[in-house]
């Protein structure tokens, strides 16, 4: 750490006392408990870091983290502090009903307050599924303690009849092929139990490996540590490191709003573009910078997209996985092909700037990550797109979409919300055409609850079977970052708040320009405005008390991350 940044000594067992009335009764109660695990007063006079277990055996994606915690242990008594584990709430993708992104902001409040309850002078996250980051990232904003985040890290790739295969973009390959009858039910049983290696996060660009790849881009990761795989040395070499680095931050008080700035949010967005990341990324980039009093706006998120080609050959977007950006170099090799475009002042954990941890990145030859002049795609991964049908943006993974369909006009088929879907989707006599737009409603942040990854419709099974892989699809939903196709995503506002999209008919005509950034209803006003006249608004669900009832009231839109709005700082300071 600099001399610049040393601060207050950390205060230890003393900060954040119960209150008794008496705080030196406090503290000789807390010693007095604390005593009964065996510690001395000299391991209790030490800078302690708190450990976010996030392990569950419901999260595979989690499944390395007691030995995770064994090396981030090692690293914080390696220089000389006390580590302290606690467990927080843990998030599976695909073990949360009705969706993981409505148990995100309970993760984030959770993790929040508990860091400020409990007596550290900073914390190690371990962090891994999808919505586990950005909620430990808003937690870590709003708390304010000095806090460096872990991914668990990808999981290994198998193989299948001789191909590589990994989850989740295969998952959804083979299981097209499935609907479609390429692939009969022998194959999809067997191949259900080769997609996934081993324990650990997606293998491909999907939610876990943006986050992971933001929060370093953001500073607030150890540099190199958001590829290495989760069974690997690598991974266990930077969870010591980071509990190492955790010490020396809470000795100089190195703390989330010196990294989390505009500055480095806007290096963020520019490498979730370049990576081809997920569609999820830009939400939660959205939510988290919200903790700072920082505003996204979708207009520069496009404009950084239109001058920041994508450069990574993974999935979905490309063909390789996460392993093999690791051993390309890690993000530091997207860094340094980025970094003429970067803020290279921006302020990492390790107490160095961007730049400084840039100069000491020895390039090689590889076949990964593209050079600015050779990228995978001459734009960013994503689109933003606005309209009469999205007055307040919605976006388009236009890096992993059908360069036929970008620019479509198309019949409307509509879908009323996700049980009507599913019970029409694959029916013989649904009126439907592989130039038509699907159309779904009902699934955003309160429509859905929680905004489900339902987005990516599938292909009705009467075209899946005449060979349709793709077809322009909207909703005012999410889909996985895994996911691939032209589908338009987080229709702001949501149908379920009357927005634009609650009013759209079937064969009603839909037009989509990726090049204009236009997504349009061709309908006159008149009409839409008698439509409205008629409309009433569906009463979403029932949530007469708890959890559910304080996020029917409190969740905002995709356009300003999803969070809770009493969970915002009450100004915005800045915009990117």
């Amino acid at each position: 750490m600099s001399e610049d940044l040393q601060r207050s000594a950390p205060s230890g067992l003393r900060e954040g006392l119960a209150d008794y009335g008496d705080r030196e009764f406090s503290l000789f109660l807390r010693k007095a408990f604390i005593k009964g695990a065996g510690y001395t007063d000299d391991a209790l006079d030490r800078t302690i870091v708190g450990i976010a277990n996030t392990g569950s055996d419901f999260n595979p994606c989690h499944g390395n983290a007691p030995q995770l915690i064994e090396a981030i242990k090692r690293g914080v008594m390696l220089a000389g502090g006390l580590p302290v584990v606690f467990p927080t709430v843990s998030i599976a993708e695909s073990f949360s009903a009705p969706t993981s992104m409505y148990l995100r902001n309970l993760m984030a409040m959770d993790t929040e307050e508990l860091i400020r309850a409990q007596p550290m002078d900073a914390v190690v996250l371990i962090g891994g599924c999808d919505k586990t980051v950005p909620a430990q990232l808003m937690a870590a904003a709003s708390a304010n303690v000095p806090a460096i985040e872990l991914v668990t890290g990808a999981m290994l790739t198998g193989s299948h009849r001789g191909t590589r295969v990994g989850a989740c973009t295969d998952c959804r390959h083979y299981w097209g092929l499935y609907r479609g009858g390429e692939v009969d039910d022998a194959e999809i049983d067997e191949v259900n139990s080769r997609l996934v290696a081993s324990v650990g996060t997606c293998s491909v660009m999907g939610t876990a490996s943006t986050m992971a790849c933001i929060s370093e881009a953001l500073g607030i990761s150890l540099p190199n540590s958001a590829s290495a795989p989760a069974v690997t040395s690598d991974r266990m070499r930077a969870a010591e490191q980071s509990g190492t680095t955790a010490v020396q931050m809470a000795r100089a008080g190195l703390t989330p709003e010196a990294i989390l700035t505009r500055e480095a949010f806007e290096n963020a967005l520019r490498v979730l573009l370049a990576i081809g990341g997920s569609t999820n990324g830009i939400i939660h980039l959205t939510a988290i910078a919200g903790r700072m009093g920082i505003h996204i706006d979708l207009d520069t998120v496009d404009r950084i997209g239109r001058e920041t080609p994508v450069l990574v050959d993974l999935k979905p977007s490309g063909t390789r996985y996460m392993q093999d950006l690791h051993d390309a170099g890690g993000l530091p090799a997207v860094l340094h092909a980025l970094r003429d475009s970067l803020h290279l002042d921006a302020l990492t954990v390790t107490g160095r700037t961007l730049g400084e941890e840039l100069d000491a990145f020895v390039p090689f030859v590889q076949d990964v990550v593209h050079p600015l002049d050779n990228p995978i795609f001459p734009s960013g991964g994503i689109a933003c797109l606005k309209g009469n049908l999205a007055p307040d943006g919605a976006i388009i993974k236009q890096s992993a979409a059908h360069a036929d369909l970008m620019e479509h006009e198309g019949r409307a088929v509509v879908f009323e919300d996700a049980a009507d879907m599913a019970a029409r989707i694959d029916d013989p006599e649904l009126d439907v055409e592989a130039d038509d737009i699907l159309v779904l409603k009902h699934i955003g942040p309160i429509g859905g609850p929680g905004m489900p990854e339902a987005g990516y419709l599938p292909i009705p099974k009467k075209l899946a079977s005449q060979g349709v892989r793709d077809m322009v699809r909207i909703s005012d939903g999410r889909m996985s970052g895994t996911a691939a196709g032209t589908i338009v995503l987080h229709v702001t506002p949501e149908a379920a708040l009357g927005g634009p999209l609650a009013l759209v008919e079937n064969g009603d005509r839909i037009r989509l320009s990726v090049r204009d950034r236009a997504l349009e209803l061709r309908v006159d006003d008149m009409e839409l405005e008698r439509r409205r006249e008629r409309y009433t608004p569906r009463r979403p669900h029932n949530a007469e008390r708890g959890y559910r009832k304080l996020f029917f009231e409190q969740v905002t839109q995709a356009d300003t991350g999803c969070d809770f709005s009493f969970l915002r700082p009450p100004k915005v300071s800045s915009t990117v």
